[in-house]
């Protein structure tokens, strides 16, 4: 009876931990991955609010079309005036009413500057543009990194996969073993060989498992997942698009990549704030109107203690002649700029080009890398197959045996890197272009 209350205890105390503590475990593909980063990942949401700043600036330059209008009121105390002769011979006192205060309302409307308000918003809707073109870039390095914390995820998955089958493995060599040691075909160092190999193929799990944890959680962080959640990649291995020539993925480039867009949308912006530049050579055409009431009348003698009030509307027209030279200097600035940004495109163009042509390079290397490191995996199979049966007949010493196991662990950890490496090099790819 006592003995079955213990193991009752025993079995709720081990079962303790996983009904209360268990992990999510959660099945994710590279573009749910992907996905759910653009979200969540904190990076972003600071890019997009430089987006709502830029439409923020954009109303507030469309609101130099509406007329400035302006209200203002004064109080003060007025002195009595002294009239003095032209000969300063004789003075006379004048007695002022002494408080005085008057009121004012004045608009004033842009009638026509060369169309400079226009082009200031045509302007900040280019600076806009250069705000999403900036959050599609953040969003393509994001992808790649969350992407590529996932692939490093799953080789650590496949990693232990063949760590654990050649533990097995060695497991069941070791039984042959010490089968041999307790007939006295083999020494106790043989012995000791076989566990001191367990013993770095535990190592090397609890390496992985750690690493995995690690990549985990930052995935966790950047998903805005619960940090115990539990990723699980479930990502296909089979090549991606592979027979796709390099053509494709240059003009894709050209037509997505966000750096490329950004420096053509550069180039409008030269274009514009020249422009913008050449409206200072126009004259200032503007509608006013305003009325205005004050006290005392101070325009007659005796002086009156009363309001005075008017209106007045027009136009002015206003121009600064200083302009004549200064903006053609100003506009060689522009156009300087605008060579500038032009050359630029070239250099981006250049650059992105050369990106692609050594990510789709690199994909196709990893494809054919792959292929070479099969064939090892299987030669290395092979070799220690042979060289197990050579060993069990007593045909091969122990050193020989491990030797062959360590090349098939190797192998196999290759072909599995490699097939990580195939799914990292597409995406980058599709990083490089624009396009992930």
């Amino acid at each position: 009876m006592v003995q079955n209350i213990k193991r009752a205890l025993s079995l709720v105390i081990a079962l303790f931990p996983a009904l209360f503590f268990s992990q999510e475990i959660k099945q994710m593909s590279a573009n749910e991955v992907a996905e759910l980063a653009l979200q969540n990942h904190q990076q972003l949401k600071v890019s997009a609010q430089n987006i709502d700043i830029a439409k923020q600036n954009t109303n507030i330059v469309k609101l130099q079309k509406l007329p400035n209008i302006t209200a203002s009121t004064s109080q003060f105390y007025l002195g009595n005036v002294v009239a003095i002769d032209k000969d300063f011979s004789n003075s006379t006192n004048v007695p002022m009413p002494h408080y005085g205060s008057s009121y004012g309302v004045q608009a004033t409307q842009l009638i026509f500057k060369g169309g400079l308000v226009n082009k200031s918003i045509e302007m900040a809707g280019l600076r806009e543009q250069l705000s999403k073109l900036d959050l599609e870039k953040n969003k393509q390095d994001v992808k790649i990194l969350v992407i590529s914390n996932y692939l490093d995820v799953y080789k650590i998955v496949n990693q232990e996969k063949v760590f654990q089958s050649n533990k097995k493995l060695a497991q069941e060599r070791l039984k042959n073993i010490q089968k041999f040691y307790q007939q006295g075909m083999v020494t106790r160092n043989e012995v000791i060989r076989g566990e001191l190999a367990i013993k770095n193929l535990d190592q090397g799990i609890l390496t992985l498992a750690n690493n995995k944890k690690i990549l985990n959680y930052n995935l966790n962080v950047a998903l805005g997942l619960p940090e115990d959640t539990q990723i699980v990649p479930v990502e296909s291995l089979e090549n991606k698009e592979s027979g796709i020539g390099i053509d494709y993925y240059l003009n894709l480039a050209h037509d997505n990549n966000p750096l490329l867009q950004s420096a053509q949308t550069n180039v409008n912006v030269a274009d514009k704030n020249i422009e913008i530049i050449k409206t200072d050579k126009m004259p200032t055409i503007s509608g006013f109107g305003g009325y205005s009431l004050q006290k005392p009348i101070t325009t007659r003698n005796p002086v009156l203690d009363m309001y005075s009030g008017g209106w007045q509307t027009g136009i002015s027209l206003s121009y600064n002649i200083d302009n004549l030279y200064k903006t053609k200097e100003r506009v060689k600035l522009g156009e300087l700029q605008k060579n500038q940004a032009n050359d630029a495109v070239t250099l981006t163009q250049q650059n992105v080009d050369m990106a692609v042509n050594a990510a789709y390079i690199k994909y196709q290397e990893s494809i054919q890398q792959a292929e070479i490191l099969n064939d090892a995996k299987k030669l290395a199979e092979e070799n220690y197959k042979i060289t197990e049966a050579k060993y069990l007949n007593q045909l091969a010493v122990q050193a020989e045996m491990i030797d062959a196991q360590n090349q098939k662990l190797q192998s196999e950890l290759d072909y599995a890197n490699a097939e990580i490496n195939m799914l990292y090099q597409y995406y980058n790819l599709l990083k490089s272009t624009g396009t992930l």
